[in-house]
């Protein structure tokens, strides 16, 4: 599976990849998902808002489990964040199949479209419309940075744009989802275990910052005499590291616009998007407050309009004690019984498809050791060894749950 998928959307000059939503890319992705489930005589079918489903059993039944995660990648992503929650929940259902067990419960695959938000800026797009988190309105206004809108890009991609929506029946069947993914920093790695379960999703956002300014000749205007907002932007980006320090949260500047982007001009316009995360909800309150009040300061010095825009929030998601309590006895009941190890339950300041579904659904995530902790890079990695074990124990958590 990872041969088959490897060379889909990776580009040759970083290494990395670019598998954004209704592209080639993607397309490419689907067809590969689409093979993956034929091939195991499992249902394919794509939900009204592009996610892909992969079924055994009845999808109408009631009460299924689901695992899966997205293909989408960020703008030169890694192998990893994504694709080997989908890789191994293949893989895990093929060693359930190994290992002759009956299933008493619908069991599902599921690939969530445009997860990363690279192209149109909103992550978890496919979840959160099915779970009613994102309007059809607000995504029909939704553009990528060419002006093309979502339903544009979805329709020359063969999709119906207007069949979008909130899509409670189909939740409503579902009866547990848990989402493999490889960790996003080094947590297992210093505790030295390969398979580790999720406590919690911290709460995150996504604010833009429009600076105004006035443009001129870079070569022929005094310094004395320019409004440059260039120059607030990254007064801005150095109090957005002093108030995550001050604050212990996160915050990071890492994406940016300028018009007129010339070399020669002095910005009109700089755009920059802020995205910031904590452990809890008045953490993540003080670290955006303070950069948004040091940029209104350092704006007004400098004869600067700006306007501060939140595209998108996400709170604090604490998965449901009863299935990560019964995901942790299970993986505990089946490891290694030497180490008298228990299996950890770590926290993690990333946004993920569970989270979205976690107010509709009973979700739980496991995380796979990632042994640098570098992700949305293309130096993510896991080891073989990890993965495999990641594999098995997301079967053993399937077949505690839908088998018998």
């Amino acid at each position: 599976m990872w041969r088959s998928l490897r060379p889909i959307g990776r580009s040759d000059a970083s290494g990395g990849y670019r598998r954004y939503a209704w592209t080639g890319a993607d397309a490419e992705c689907r067809l590969w998902f689409q093979a993956q489930a034929e091939a195991r005589g499992l249902d394919h079918e794509v939900d009204r808002n592009g996610n892909q489903w992969a079924w055994l059993g009845d999808p109408l039944a009631g009460d299924a489990v689901v695992t899966g995660s997205h293909l989408d990648s960020v703008p030169d992503g890694g192998a990893f964040d994504g694709p080997l929650g989908v890789v191994s929940s293949f893989a895990a259902l093929d060693e359930l199949r190994r290992r002759r067990v009956v299933f008493t419960r619908p069991l599902a695959v599921v690939n969530f479209g445009d997860e990363e938000g690279a192209r149109f800026g909103l992550a978890c797009v496919g979840s959160r419309l099915a779970a009613g988190q994102l309007t059809t309105e607000d995504a029909h206004r939704l553009r990528d940075g060419d002006g093309v809108s979502l339903p544009q890009a979805m329709e020359a991609a063969g999709y119906d744009p207007d069949a979008i929506g909130p899509d409670p029946g189909r939740l409503a069947r579902i009866g547990a989802f848990v989402e493999l993914h490889v960790e996003q920093g080094r947590a297992l790695d210093l505790t030295g275990d390969p398979v580790g379960v999720a406590s919690a999703i911290w709460p995150h956002g996504r604010w833009r910052f429009d600076f105004r300014g006035e443009a001129n000749h870079a070569g022929t205007t005094r310094l004395a005499d320019r409004r440059d907002p260039m120059l607030t932007y990254a007064e801005t980006v150095l109090a957005a590291r002093r108030e995550a320090e001050l604050a212990g949260g996160l915050a990071t500047f890492g994406k940016i616009a300028v018009e007129p982007n010339g070399v020669n001009a002095i910005p009109s316009l700089v755009r920059g998007w802020l995205d910031s995360r904590a452990a809890d909800q008045a953490t993540l309150d003080a670290v955006v407050s303070g950069i948004e009040r040091a940029a209104r300061e350092h704006a007004e010095r400098a004869g600067i309009d700006l306007d501060v825009v939140r595209e998108s929030f996400t709170p604090v998601v604490d998965f449901q004690h009863a299935l990560r309590d019964e995901i942790r006895r299970v993986l505990e009941r089946t490891g290694p019984q030497d180490t008298g190890r228990t299996v950890p339950v770590l926290g993690t300041g990333a946004g993920h498809d569970a989270g979205i579904l976690s107010a509709s659904v009973p979700t739980a995530m496991l995380f796979v050791r990632n042994p640098t902790g570098i992700s949305h890079s293309p130096a993510e990695h896991a080891a073989e060894d990890d993965c495999v074990a990641g594999v098995r124990a997301l079967a053993d958590v399937l077949e505690g749950l839908a088998c018998r």
